[in-house]
């Protein structure tokens, strides 16, 4: 879908996705409310479209994903989808290819190079819990709730539990599942879905100041740590700790390791070269 199409889809041509810049992080905002910011075509595309150029602009250091309205994101657009079924095949081609984009986009989230904040001020649910799930951290109000209801409707959640049980242990990861029942922000933190929960309203400031916190860091160093945290956690332990041991040398070698222990030593702050 082009930008412009994408465009359109927002109520009096608004972009459905916001994109600002706040010192050295890029904040995200779904900007469908009307639509309960579900992920429909455009709006996929227009995310993966800023991540790939956030990715690149070595001017940023980490993104925050926030969402305007009262829910952060309500999954699918099953309005969408649904218009599909007058296909001549049912619309099955069709859903494979959103399933298939909006999978490339969440990985596009874990494979992106700085680290990704979610604010989430309301429901997120479904692929909009996978969302969150799929961020490196989340920030909450305690006003959200977090769910993964397509069993309700006869649709499992199977693509939002990829990243949901790599967040969550499995128990609370097969409740949500098969239950389809909302989780509150407070759940959510226990269980390990969301980082820090906030009054209603803070979430995004919250946000914001976490990602700051990160973005003080060295950006070579993230970049090689967050890569190779999710790498890691597929392998068994013996491989995990083979691979963190070449990731470490690595490490060791680069100028800001060199930098940053010096400075540690010499009780200075580092001056980063990002390398």
């Amino acid at each position: 879908m082009s930008a412009q199409a994408a465009r359109a889809e927002a109520p009096q041509h608004q972009p459905i996705l916001l994109r600002e810049t706040v010192g050295s992080i890029a904040l995200l905002t779904l900007n469908r409310p009307g639509a309960r910011n579900s992920l429909s075509e455009g709006l996929i595309a227009e995310l993966r479209a800023a991540l790939n150029d956030v990715g690149g602009d070595k001017r940023i250091r980490a993104v925050v994903l926030a969402a305007n309205g009262p829910a952060f994101c309500a999954g699918h657009d099953l309005k969408e989808l649904t218009a599909r079924r007058s296909d001549a095949d049912r619309g099955r081609a069709y859903f494979a290819q959103i399933m298939n984009a909006c999978s490339a986009m969440m990985q596009a989230i874990v494979g992106l190079p700085k680290p990704v904040v979610a604010s989430v001020q309301g429901i997120a649910t479904a692929a909009g819990c996978q969302l969150v799930a799929s961020c490196d951290l989340a920030v909450a109000s305690e006003a959200a709730a977090f769910a993964t209801p397509g069993v309700d409707i006869g649709l499992f959640c199977s693509t939002p539990m990829v990243a949901l049980s790599r967040n969550v242990p499995r128990k609370q990861a097969m409740e949500m599942l098969l239950t389809g029942e909302p989780v509150s922000a407070a759940t959510a933190q226990g269980i390990g879905l969301v980082n820090r929960v906030v009054s209603a309203g803070a979430e995004r400031d919250a946000a914001i100041a976490l990602a700051e916190k990160v973005a003080l860091k060295s950006a070579y160093t993230v970049k090689l740590g967050k890569e190779a945290f999710y790498r890691q956690a597929e392998m068994n332990l013996a491989d995990a700790y083979r691979f963190a041991a070449e990731v470490m040398t690595e490490n060791m070698m680069a100028r800001d390791a060199e930098e940053g222990i010096g400075a540690f030593i010499e009780k200075r702050d580092p001056k980063w070269q990002d390398k």
